[in-house]
């Protein structure tokens, strides 16, 4: 059998490996999206499976033992108590820092451009953020409207989504007036194209600075170490800078 025709065979009797499995922040989907094929551009056969969700529920499913190599939090508290849990193979690594954005359909009475402090008189109906239970984008959410002076005027009036991208499908779909969530979210194509979002100080909010880690149990440790250096890389950072994200601190 000639070598060419051997090496063919071989390939093709050659199981595929075990894709990498991240358990990752809603708000970073679209990011991720583009993250992924990128990777996977890099390393041929390795392929990356991601789960979305608010970051607190994540950290719930890994203690239940959830099977995911990766964890990739919008913040550092829940991987740092993963770290101290005994959950992860080593320390956090902080990857972006993100931004909240003020978002409303075009057919909204509410204009984002206006501000959060026009949120009080505003005759906003409903506003739609992620849950601060378990959503670090909630948190920032309501740091920033308390900060603004609208907590008290709007609290009544919030739309909880489990996590960032409920928080913006209500939004999108016309339940909420307008929605308060992450910059990166407002920047998708679809939430993009439905509407018009304005970028919230940062000085109005704790910073949102994102970190992840590989899992203690991982079964692909190593693919899932080289995902996260390649999230910080300078092919990672450019993608993450095109959604919104800037460079981790």
């Amino acid at each position: 059998m000639n070598a060419p025709l051997l090496a063919l065979l071989l390939a093709v009797a050659s199981p595929a490996a075990e894709p990498v499995r991240v358990a990752a922040a809603a708000s970073l989907k679209s990011a991720l999206d583009e993250v992924g094929p990128a990777f996977e551009a890099r390393r041929p056969g390795r392929t990356v499976v991601v789960s979305y969700g608010a970051s607190g529920s994540l950290l719930a499913q890994l203690r239940q033992g959830a099977p995911f190599d990766l964890f990739l939090s919008a913040d550092a508290e829940y991987p740092a108590a993963a770290h101290a849990e005994g959950l992860t193979d080593g320390p956090p690594r902080a990857y972006a820092r993100g931004r909240l954005a003020l978002w409303a359909r075009h057919d909204s009475p509410f204009d984002p451009a206006r501000g959060l402090g026009s949120l009080r008189g505003s005759g906003v109906r409903r506003l739609a953020i992620a849950n601060p239970r378990h959503a670090p984008y909630g948190r920032a959410a309501e740091a920033a409207l308390r900060a603004s002076g609208a907590w008290e005027a709007v609290r009544s009036k919030l739309l909880l989504g489990e996590n960032v991208a409920q928080a913006a499908h209500f939004a999108y779909q016309g339940a909420a007036d307008a929605g308060l969530f992450a910059l990166a979210t407002a920047l998708s194509p679809a939430m993009a194209d439905a509407g018009r979002h304005a970028v919230v100080d940062a000085a109005l909010h704790p910073p949102l600075v994102h970190a992840g880690a590989v899992l203690a149990r991982a079964p692909q440790r190593e693919a899932a170490r080289a995902l996260l250096e390649f999230l910080v890389s300078a092919e990672g950072r450019a993608i993450l800078g095109r959604h919104g994200y800037a460079a981790a601190p």
